[in-house]
């Protein structure tokens, strides 16, 4: 080694070693919820995201859907598969939040306060993820529809 030492190499902390600790914190937060017997919640937690994503995906193929609206669908798709956010995924609540207020307006748009079995039919997830989902598009209130 021609004069090369360790403390000629360089490493930014941002972005990379900010992304790994919080990724550490979220699944230490699914792994708490697991080790505390909250199964459930630990799953909606985690699922949340990948599940609006399978939900939107759905939804946009569904041919009872106008093609306007299916384009709404679409672009909220690409908001919630594409890796950079508003607010990124992988902070705790904040990164679920943003996405489901988007999801929220899309689905409201969507169903125009009408059809929830449309939605309620493509949903993959918990129940629990499904309630905070049609909450936030208006169309359940305390557990009715």
């Amino acid at each position: 080694m021609i004069g090369t030492s360790t403390d000629d190499i360089h490493v930014a902390f941002w972005p990379w070693g900010l992304l790994l600790i919080v990724a550490g914190l979220y699944v230490v937060g699914v792994a708490a919820l697991l080790a505390a017997g909250r199964r459930e919640d630990a799953r909606a937690l985690a699922g949340f995201i990948p599940d609006c994503a399978v939900l939107v995906g759905r939804l946009a193929r569904d041919q009872r859907i106008s093609r306007p609206r299916r384009a709404v669908l679409w672009l909220v798709l690409a908001y919630l598969v594409f890796p950079l956010d508003l607010v990124p995924d992988f902070l705790p609540v904040a990164g679920q939040l943003d996405d489901a207020v988007l999801l929220g307006v899309a689905l409201r748009i969507l169903v125009h306060g009408g059809d929830v079995d449309l939605v309620r039919a493509a949903w993959p997830g918990p129940e629990a993820s499904l309630t905070l989902v049609l909450r936030a598009a208006g169309l359940e209130s305390n557990g009715t529809a």
